[in-house]
């Protein structure tokens, strides 16, 4: 017989090896054939980890890709230049995220001569590796028996207990509950249960392989509204130039390196209406946390403006471009 284990965080005694085994039985024929989970590599498990933080998953794949192309070791992405690395990181979005994993990988080179720390504690110590990451980190790529709590998983616990306890109660669960044979998987199991079953909005709860082990069966009474979006609309100037002697350029401004959001990114310049143009050229949405944008994009002609640089479009693909600036230049046909 199944031996009963107290749980208190989950407020009932529960049986963590019919969990375990349910929730890994599942994760084996279900789990999304993602490229970062066909290897064990510490750089492309971190690297994969800090791009998937508050960004979707069909955004991150090509960007993956992409960065990894440029950067295929620790040691290149350590010896590149800050420009590149947010070049590469362009249209991501939270640069924050760039300067540090480029931080990151100069302390792993200079201190750790190439080699990841192999647990949690010791990863936790690396810029911009918080909890949540060195443990993802620490049980994929070296089985360390330590358990993640992101949204994802938070959000599969409360459900599962039908109480909403948080910080390290959370934590706790979460750590009772983690198989500790097959440590990596379980916790990508768990985040990949929130992200396709345990959803935010109308869970799948006939398809679950937890819901005989629920004491939810749906989702939790909401605490309180969420804040509504705000509405804003800008403008943004579009101005080219061609001529003998140099290519088809586009006027950009970088942003200062003291910048709070974005800083040293590259974007059109902003401006107060159409300055005498007819009509915009297009229009689009754009949408940052609370606030949805109504974006105009004028199509103005000039010399360019102060503190601004004429930009060879040929050359746009490897610019550290803000997220807007590049959705704004894809939607003018400049870049693909």
């Amino acid at each position: 017989m199944t031996k009963l284990l107290h749980f208190s965080a989950l407020g009932s005694d529960f049986s963590p090896q019919s969990f375990c085994s349910e929730l890994l039985k599942w994760y084996d024929s279900n789990a999304r054939d993602l490229p970062w989970r066909r290897t064990r590599d510490p750089y492309r498990v971190w690297l994969s980890e800090i791009m998937l933080q508050q960004t979707r998953v069909a955004a991150v794949i090509d960007h993956y890709h992409e960065f990894l192309r440029r950067f295929p070791t620790v040691q290149k992405l350590a010896a590149a230049r800050p420009a590149s690395v947010l070049a590469a990181w362009s249209g991501l979005g939270y640069y924050r995220r760039a300067r540090m994993l480029h931080a990151a990988a100069k302390v792993i080179v200079r201190q750790h001569r190439g080699k990841f720390p192999t647990t949690a504690q010791d990863l936790s110590a690396l810029p911009g590796i918080g909890r949540y990451t060195a443990a993802a980190i620490a049980s994929i790529a070296f089985d360390e028996p330590v358990a993640v709590v992101d949204g994802n998983v938070e959000r599969v616990v409360q459900r599962l207990s039908g109480k909403r306890f948080t910080g390290e109660r959370l934590w706790d669960a979460a750590n009772r509950l983690l198989d500790g044979s097959r440590p990596g998987d379980f916790n990508q199991a768990m985040m990949e249960l929130g992200a396709t079953v345990c959803t935010p909005r109308t869970p799948q709860c006939a398809v679950c392989p937890l819901i005989k082990l629920c004491a939810t069966r749906g989702d939790l009474a909401p605490l309180a509204r969420p804040a509504l979006q705000r509405k804003r609309e800008v403008h943004y100037a579009l101005i080219r130039r061609a001529g003998e002697g140099y290519d088809d350029q586009v006027w950009l401004l970088q942003r200062p390196r003291n910048a709070s959001l974005m800083a040293c990114m590259w974007e059109l310049p902003e401006v107060q209406g159409s300055n005498g143009a007819d009509g915009p050229l297009f229009t689009l949405r754009h949408s940052i946390t609370v606030t949805d944008y109504t974006v105009n994009v004028w199509c103005l002609s000039g010399n360019g403006r102060r503190n601004g640089k004429w930009i060879p479009i040929t050359r746009l693909q490897n610019f550290a471009l803000t997220g807007l600036a590049r959705k704004i230049l894809r939607k003018a046909g400049l870049l693909h």
